[in-house]
């Protein structure tokens, strides 16, 4: 069945409140991942209220931004916000105004230049929320399958089959390699860049290590650092800290990462169907990505970490929420047991309690504070916050 449509509620529900509470919010995320067709359901593209950048006529109206903007009320839209930076302090004296007429929502593609002037130029007036592809509660437990597979950008996920979302992930990446991330200044040839973004799918799930990379591409750990944060600004990648209290503890320092879509990581992998994923040596790591990406979806910490000691003993996601230590372990296996990771753990960061998720249908208990939770769950939000906050 193809589908044109999906509703967001838990993101709609976040950005409404956002909206509610400040008078600029701002949206930002990977190109395509359905940032203007949430907008679009509060504001019609037609609306005199509605501004996309891309478009020379919407363009043409902004010449003038104090005079254009000044005289709306309600909700303004403003689309490809990175293409017009200048209408950041514009909209600090729009947002200053007594009475509050207006609202602002721009989008933006995740530029880290046009992320800096808002925070700079809108400081105590603006919220920046990040909106990623759909997520599990979007698409609904009984498609985890395909959401693992294609990911979340909604022209991938909705295609009508398989070949079609591949199709579709490759023009994507074809694009990334050839205009977006020149854009941010990763200054390699095309062929180069495309090793270097499949060895960063092929580390997913593992510690970070510059070295290799700098030595396959002819390039300095310095520049390949670089490159790494400049797709992470671009939110293509996240990159885990490690968390060390104890600075006497052998502790691993370099950061975990994960390709943020795991329907990207896949193309980069050369994997186009299910049976070749569940095949494939890396398919634990993107599974684990995914879970990752879902659970910090669901309860937007401030911080989130792993945790790891050069003996061998590790955690997939530290989470201290509040004066909750929380953490989470992701296992791609029929029946998890209780680890020596996870008494480790449980120990030396003091957990308040413990989450495993795993691809099964039944919950259990392994202890008091470590608990086996389906991955399915996810798709409520509501319950799944329960779970790990208690």
């Amino acid at each position: 069945m193809f589908l044109h449509h999906l509703d967001r509620p838990h993101d709609e529900v976040n950005l409404e409140r956002a909206l509610k509470a400040m008078p600029v919010v701002v949206l930002v995320g990977p190109r395509q991942c359905g940032k203007s067709t949430l907008a679009r359901q509060l504001v019609p593209p037609d609306s005199v209220n509605y501004f996309d950048l891309e478009n020379p006529l919407d363009l043409a109206r902004l010449t003038e931004p104090m005079t254009a903007l000044d005289s709306l009320r309600g909700l303004v839209v403003i689309d490809e916000v990175q293409l017009r930076p200048d209408l950041f302090p514009v909209l600090r004296v729009l947002a200053d105004r007594a009475s509050a007429p207006a609202t602002f929502l721009v989008l933006g593609s995740a530029q880290p230049m046009a992320l800096r002037q808002a925070s700079e130029s809108l400081a105590g007036r603006v919220r920046i929320i990040e909106l990623g592809g759909f997520a599990l509660s979007d698409v609904g437990a009984d498609h985890q399958d395909s959401r693992w597979l294609r990911g979340g950008f909604p022209r991938a996920y909705l295609a009508n089959s398989d070949q079609s979302a591949h199709e579709w992930l490759s023009d994507y990446a074809r694009s990334l390699v050839e205009r977006d991330l020149f854009a941010l200044d990763v200054r390699l040839p095309s062929t180069a860049l495309r090793r270097f973004l499949s060895m960063v799918s092929h580390y997913n799930g593992q510690t970070w290590n510059n070295a290799e990379p700098a030595r396959s591409l002819g390039i300095s750990e310095h520049t390949v650092r670089r490159y790494l944060d400049l797709l992470s600004d671009a939110l293509l990648v996240r990159q885990l800290q490690p968390w060390f209290e104890n600075l006497g503890k052998r502790q691993v320092r370099s950061p975990k990462i994960y390709v943020r879509d795991s329907g990207l990581a896949h193309q980069f992998l050369g994997i186009t169907t299910l049976p070749e994923l569940l095949r494939h040596p890396k398919s634990g790591g993107t599974w684990e990505g995914m879970v990752v990406e879902e659970v910090l979806h669901l309860l937007k910490p401030s911080e989130a970490y792993f945790w790891g000691t050069h003996g061998g003993a590790e955690l997939d996601l530290f989470l201290p929420i509040g004066d909750q230590r929380i953490g989470i372990e992701i296992k791609r296996s029929d029946a998890p047991t209780i680890t020596a990771s996870m008494r480790s753990a449980l120990t030396q960061l003091r957990l308040d309690r413990l989450v495993v998720f795993y691809p099964g249908a039944r919950r259990y208990q392994l202890s008091d504070q470590v608990v086996v939770q389906p991955f399915s769950t996810l798709a409520d939000p509501t319950a799944t916050r329960s779970s790990l906050l208690g």
